[in-house]
């Protein structure tokens, strides 16, 4: 079931399915089989962010407490047939790229400096590959060039374009256009306008066999270099090397404008959200409103599993968001375990992770010991939110009256849910109630 949603064209994989259940999973995938040659990537990524209208460069801005570039990057890091990744950067954004790369545990990346054009950064990208001295960028078959700011890539489209610039020398990414072109007079008056249905848009990715777009570069003039856009015409006009173009998906845009970065979290965090794990204690009473949760959660995918430290490893390693249910108040401090392991795996270094932690009220409980709850588990949130793990707390009373137990539990689905989706860290360290 997971492996359709990501599979959907409508639908982008978080930049590249970055679970690292997806990373393990892409092993066995088509890629492996398929590609074998090598193949690397270039990223220009020296643009100033103008048409954003902010101080930092669009692919620096952060999503979720992470840049942008570094959702692009890790859609190319995680898959197992590409070698490496050149991130072609301002050189003086370059102490803060190298930072990125450590900080979020790059490990296919080098850094190079841009050109005072976009043509000029990518001719540096590819020069990092013609130095026969550095073992670290050895000279790949294929070279696929990216935009910084598109993180919605999917294997898939990765593969075909270079499948196809192995056989054809070039290939690219193309979609239809959403509104038609039109040619204006000096004057301001319309001239002619396009039909529409005749032409595309040309989107990234694009392959190249490496020597055919390396050459195509050294030829080119400095007019291309100056006013130049397009490297498949690059590649046909002075290596005669026609590009295969192939359709993608709408996932392909680009973070342009600053809504953007909105519409971008939002895809990333609906992507974060669609599965959880829900962990039930022992007693009698948190196993079945687990079960009553599971059903309530129908728009996630869900699985319910035991308390035990031992059934916990594989899911603990593999999924974003925890239900933990629990009968007594101190049984949340057990959360300190699963935050341990996700530091020891590094789990929680690219996303936060989230744990939702549900007190089952069986007693009418005092003033006073609600407030010592509150206080422990907010203490226990804003140590854990250090480590990018966001702690959040729902209180349910138990009844054995069927209407108004069934209303809390769909009250719990929704504050849960809502939780998940968000992913909002002023909302850590408070206990909610169903």
């Amino acid at each position: 079931m997971q492996q359709e949603r990501c599979s959907s064209p409508d639908r982008p994989l978080d930049p590249g399915c970055l679970l690292e259940c997806d990373a393990e999973r892409s092993a066995d995938r088509l890629g492996c089989a398929a590609v074998d040659f090598p193949v690397a990537v270039v990223l220009p990524a020296g643009g100033s962010g103008e048409r954003m209208g902010l101080a930092t460069p669009k692919q620096f801005c952060t999503i979720l407490n992470r840049p942008l570039i570094s959702f692009t990057i890790q859609a190319f890091e995680r898959l197992s047939w590409i070698g490496t990744v050149v991130v072609v950067v301002a050189k003086e954004n370059h102490d803060l790229m190298l930072n990125i790369v450590k900080k979020f545990n790059h490990t296919k990346v080098k850094v190079v400096h841009g050109g005072t054009t976009r043509h000029r950064s990518i001719f540096n990208g590819l020069r990092a590959f013609s130095s026969t001295t550095d073992s670290l960028t050895p000279k790949p078959k294929v070279v696929i060039i990216h935009d910084a700011v598109r993180p919605f890539v999917e294997e898939d489209l990765l593969l075909k374009i270079t499948l196809a610039a192995k056989e054809q020398g070039a290939s690219g990414a193309i979609r239809p256009l959403v509104s038609t072109v039109i040619a204006t007079t000096s004057e301001g008056y319309l001239d002619h306008s396009l039909e529409r249905a005749k032409y595309r848009a040309s989107e990234m990715p694009q392959g190249f066999l490496y020597d055919i777009i390396f050459q195509a570069y050294q030829r080119c003039s400095e007019f291309d270099f100056e006013f130049g856009t397009e490297c498949l015409h690059l590649a046909l006009q002075y290596c005669g090397t026609n590009a295969k173009l192939i359709d993608g998906p709408p996932t392909l845009w680009k973070v342009t404008y600053k809504r953007d970065l909105a519409a971008a979290e939002a895809i990333i965090k609906e992507t974060l959200s669609m599965s959880a794990c829900i962990i039930a204690g022992a007693e009698a009473e948190a196993v079945e409103l687990a079960k009553a949760l599971q059903k309530n959660l129908n728009m996630m995918e869900t699985d319910v599993i035991p308390c035990a430290k031992e059934s916990n490893t594989e899911y603990l390693s593999k999924t974003r968001n925890f239900i933990h249910i629990s009968r007594t108040a101190s049984n949340f401090l057990g959360t300190l375990d699963m935050v341990k392991r996700f530091e020891h795996t590094d789990h929680a270094r690219l996303y936060p992770v989230v744990v939702v932690w549900v007190q089952l009220n069986m007693t009418n409980k005092s003033v006073d010991s609600q407030k010592t709850d509150e206080l422990a588990f907010r203490t226990l949130a804003s140590e854990v939110i250090l480590g990018n793990v966001l702690l959040y707390g729902i209180q349910i009373d138990h009844t054995k009256v069927p209407e108004q137990w069934e209303r809390s539990v769909e009250r719990l689905a929704q504050i849960t849910v809502a939780l998940i989706r968000d992913r909002n860290a002023a909302l850590t360290g408070q206990l909610l109630h169903a």
